[in-house]
């Protein structure tokens, strides 16, 4: 697949990219998208969720009643699960709901999301640009140049750059990830994928093409 080079002025350079199959244009694999995307939000979760039990509870121990003749069931403290404001039983403690993935499994549920959004239209290439101090303004006038100003869109860069991250930290509708920790997540929740020209060599050699 080829696909021309934009500059940020979203004029078309006369250069071309070609994407490379065995990446951009493989049979996808719905089962390893699913996977890596559940890998992706359990890694996320901070898992502090927790209720107190009954040996949490502040309160008394004394028996609360005699043990016969109230006719009613026998109760031994007030922290009992079965009183108002006593302990939870069963409830939730912390944990961590990672989990491993093979890596293999990632790589191909990142080339079917790839392959997913070049199917779609939804992959600009544009040349390497930098910013000399992070301005906001700037960034949203490439997006405007683009023709992407009111789409979901996921810039990846060759390299971190700290400039363009901040220049696109307070839009919402935009993501800045690096090529090495670009992930099938964000590749799917992007409309639009946009990658910068010496980014596509670094994802052939992140799969080792």
């Amino acid at each position: 697949m080829e696909l021309s080079v934009l500059n940020i002025e979203g004029k078309d350079t006369g250069r071309t990219i070609t994407l490379d199959d065995r990446i951009f244009n493989i049979e996808p694999n719905d089962h390893a998208i699913y996977l890596d995307v559940k890998h992706f939000m359990a890694n996320k979760r901070q898992g502090t969720h927790k209720t107190r039990e009954r040996n949490e509870v502040s309160g008394s121990t004394r028996k609360i009643k005699r043990q016969k003749g109230t006719g009613t069931a026998r109760a031994g403290s007030i922290k009992s699960p079965l009183f108002r404001g006593g302990g939870t039983i069963f409830g939730p403690r912390p944990r961590s709901y990672s989990f491993k993935l093979n890596k293999k499994i990632k790589q191909l549920a990142r080339k079917s999301a790839l392959t997913y959004k070049a199917r779609d239209n939804g992959i600009l290439i544009i040349e390497d640009f930098n910013m000399e101090a992070p301005k906001t303004k700037e960034f949203v006038n490439i997006k405007n140049n683009l023709n992407i100003a009111d789409k979901k869109s996921l810039f990846v860069l060759p390299a971190e750059n700290n400039n363009i991250y901040l220049s696109s930290r307070n839009l919402q509708d935009v993501s800045v990830v690096s090529a090495s920790f670009v992930n099938t997540y964000q590749i799917l929740n992007a409309k639009t994928v946009v990658l910068l020209e010496s980014c596509v060599s670094k994802i052939e050699e992140m799969f080792k093409i």
